[in-house]
């Protein structure tokens, strides 16, 4: 039987299957769309795809150090009860052993890892433990010195919030300190001149508004929005924070008493920045019992 465009189309929007993979399940079964469907289901496809549209804003993200170069990987599923799942766990160090040789996430998804690409991995794996996952995104981190730190860890190299750290002098034991520290504030940029320009003026808008609301004159309002963006940088950038371990230094007078320059720092938090839709149930039944 000829396989026609509209009948893989109609497969892909009943299983969410892929348009070759459909189109497979069609020829071998010679067209028959319920036959099709068991076929996609008995291989995982179908089963894969349909859960492709929940929200994976759970997961792990993974940290990994070889010589002067660090990989930070964060693997996303919809539960946090999968993140303890071993199979997944070792699925996610694996991702990031591949991810030390590669630059962008999307090369990552395409790698080779144990003769499948990790995209691939990650698709079987959606049809065995039957949840949504995802790769992310990555980041490296190369430098004299690199560290790593895991808050909150699951299992070896890897929890909710992962850090790099990268110096020049000193030694690793303030390296992993400055690594705790970031986990722990979130700094946005490394220093003054590492601070998104966008963010900067932003938050130099609001001031301006702040400060007009207070209608004192407009040499006053200049002082004040300078004296406030001084104190909003040193609140966000890395080395002008005080220090979680000594916070009556900041963490750049901490580096320099160290002996050491921090050159850069990765810090990947699971979910961060995704929408996570938050199901009302009594509001769900109350709309069903209006209609």
């Amino acid at each position: 039987m000829a396989i026609t465009a509209s009948m893989v189309k109609e497969l892909r929007d009943t299983t969410g299957a892929g348009m070759m993979d459909a189109k497979k399940a069609l020829t071998e079964t010679d067209g028959d769309m319920e036959a099709a469907v068991d076929w996609l289901r008995t291989k995982g496809l179908a089963k894969a795809a349909k859960k492709s549209g929940r929200t994976a804003a759970e997961g792990l993200v993974a940290v990994s150090v070889s010589g002067n170069k660090g990989v930070a990987v964060e693997v996303n599923s919809e539960t946090d009860f999968v993140g303890k799942n071993a199979d997944f766990q070792k699925m996610v160090a694996g991702i990031a052993d591949v991810a030390m040789g590669v630059d962008t996430v999307e090369d990552l998804k395409a790698a080779d890892m144990n003769g499948k690409s990790v995209e691939q991995t990650v698709t079987d794996a959606v049809a065995v433990i039957g949840e949504n996952m995802s790769v992310r995104r990555m980041a490296t981190l190369e430098g004299e010195t690199v560290v790593s730190y895991v808050h909150n860890a699951a299992a070896e190299g890897m929890g909710k919030i992962g850090v790099l750290v990268s110096t020049k002098g000193g030694d690793e034991a303030f390296a992993k300190q400055v690594a705790m520290h970031v986990a722990a504030v979130n700094p946005a940029a490394l220093n003054e001149a590492e601070v998104d320009a966008d963010t900067l003026e932003k938050e130099r808008q609001v001031q301006i508004d702040i400060a007009r609301e207070s209608g004192k004159p407009e040499q006053v309002i200049e002082k004040m929005i300078e004296g406030r963006m001084k104190k909003y940088l040193s609140e966000i950038t890395l080395v002008n924070q005080a220090f979680v371990v000594n916070p009556d230094l900041t963490v750049g007078e901490a580096a320099k008493e160290a002996g050491a320059e921090i050159t850069g720092f990765v810090r990947l938090e699971v979910g961060e920045g995704i929408e996570k839709k938050v199901e009302n149930f009594a509001e769900e039944v109350a709309k069903t019992a209006k209609g």
